[in-house]
């Protein structure tokens, strides 16, 4: 895949070298020369240095073969008109990180697949984290996520069927017990303290369904 990469902050950089490592032909642009020449040193990226809402700067960086455009800076009008115009070159997939959720609907309406507020994303996940030390993320993917939550002795859904939990923007996968047997679930399973639940939600949801679990799940002072 070829992909273009705007601004080499913490989320393009990392993005960059996970593009890389599954072998994209990967393209970043950012303002700083420093910042392009430090992942010139690390991965085998073409890096463009300028200011990604300037055409030319674009077409440096080979947007009209482009397959997917990313626009991850801490910028939401650069972002916004970065997409545009690779919107308006016809690349197939343009990707924008959104700062403030004031703006999504800004990058929705030009067609811009977007990921909101990413800090506070990460800051409502850890402080889960911190509520349910039991919680392990288990995979990423297109969309979603998956994880698994283990329910505490005393939690509110103890020897309750599924069908009574309060489910809203996840999928219970699979329930595991305490001594390694693994039920696929349906609503009148028991839930017993030490099951390990594996969900699904996707990413939009994650902090929802993240409060909405530990309600249930976690035994209450």
């Amino acid at each position: 895949m070829y992909v273009i990469i705007v601004g080499l902050g913490g989320i393009g950089r990392n993005l960059t070298a996970l593009a890389a490592e599954h072998g994209d032909n990967v393209v970043v642009v950012d303002r700083t020369e420093a910042r392009c020449n430090e992942l010139l040193e690390k991965y085998d990226v073409m890096a463009v240095i300028g200011n990604a809402t300037d055409k030319a700067i674009l077409m440096d960086a080979g947007i009209d073969r482009a397959e997917a455009f990313i626009a991850t800076t801490h910028d939401d009008a650069v972002n916004l008109m970065a997409c545009w115009l690779a919107k308006r070159m016809k690349v197939p997939n343009v990707i924008s990180i959104v700062n403030h959720k004031e703006h999504s609907d800004f990058f929705k309406e030009v067609g811009v697949k977007v990921s909101e507020d990413p800090d506070e994303l990460v800051a409502a996940r850890l402080y889960y984290w911190t509520l349910n030390p039991q919680l392990q993320q288990l995979a990423t993917i297109p969309g979603g996520r998956i994880f698994e939550i283990v329910t505490e002795e005393g939690a509110p859904v103890v020897d309750r069927q599924i069908r009574d939990m309060k489910v809203k923007d996840f999928v219970i996968i699979a329930v595991q017990r305490a001594g390694g047997e693994v039920i696929i679930p349906s609503g009148n399973v028991t839930i017993r303290a030490g099951d390990t639940l594996t969900i699904f939600t996707k990413k939009e949801d994650e902090e929802a369904c993240l409060a909405l679990l530990n309600k249930q799940l976690r035994h209450s002072e």
